[in-house]
């Protein structure tokens, strides 16, 4: 399995407009601290699957390799709104998975073009996309909302974006599922006091620590959050990183190395 972050900001991205904080200043100045929409890729086997379509350049990294698939984790506009240009393009139908909302995002089902949106998944029930089993898990999040468990036969992945907390059945089941790899939401700062659809660092750290992963990111990150790691940066255990855009699995080890 290749993975790869290709988005690991919040709804407002990082730089947000308008914002003077020294994280946002410095992200317009070095474009390797951006955050875009939360959104991540897998290849297996010379496929690609697309984890959520907030990026507003899809069509274009569609037309580099046309996804075999796209896994919607809920409908709201930052992890669908690529959508909304790309429907209009051509070829063969692009199965879209996600889970069962029946209002979607605006016209999106009445005016579907060349997505093809499939049966809304029923939690815990995996799908086979040839070589990849998805197990979606149900999340806590304001839209109905999945997390989903992938697996190649080589590495298990659980992807957990956007929630607060975990359902007791959702941790249930990765506990006995047991990922190699957790991506997990962690939006706002240790010091957010009144968190809403979202994880603090802190409550991610101990979801973390309840499943315990060999690895583990954090993502979906706002840029508040990036301003503490800056003044006060967290202590993360060796095993959880702060995701960025563009960062692979295989880019650990390199990490590591580099310090």
């Amino acid at each position: 399995m290749e993975f790869r972050f290709t988005g690991t900001g919040d709804s407002a991205q990082v730089p947000r407009f308008g914002c003077d904080c020294v994280a946002c200043n410095r992200a317009r100045v070095f474009t390797s601290l951006q955050r875009g929409p939360c959104s991540a890729e897998v290849h297996v086997d010379g496929k690609r699957y697309l984890l959520d379509a907030g990026r507003m350049d899809l069509a274009h990294s569609c037309e580099i390799q046309r996804p075999a698939a796209f896994l919607i984790t809920h409908y709201h506009a930052d992890h669908v709104q690529g959508l909304f240009h790309l429907r209009w393009g051509g070829g063969e139908p692009i199965p879209v998975y996600g889970p069962k909302d029946a209002q979607g995002c605006a016209d999106l089902y009445r005016n579907a073009g060349v997505l093809d949106f499939q049966p809304g998944l029923k939690p815990f029930k995996p799908i086979k996309l040839e070589s990849l089993t998805v197990t979606p898990v149900p999340l806590y999040h304001s839209k109905p909302t999945l997390g989903y468990c992938l697996d190649d036969g080589g590495t298990r992945l659980a992807y957990l974006t956007d929630t607060l907390g975990l359902p007791r059945e959702t941790e249930r089941f990765l506990r006995d599922w047991r990922p190699d790899v957790v991506v997990l939401d962690a939006c706002h700062p240790a010091s957010y006091a009144a968190p809403r659809n979202h994880n603090t660092i802190t409550q991610a750290l101990d979801i973390i620590t309840r499943l315990d992963p060999p690895r583990a990111y954090l993502t979906h990150i706002g840029h508040d959050l990036d301003v503490e790691c800056r003044t006060q940066a967290p202590v993360l255990p060796p095993k959880v990183r702060i995701a960025r855009d563009g960062e692979s699995l295989e880019d650990w080890p390199r990490l590591d190395a580099v310090g």
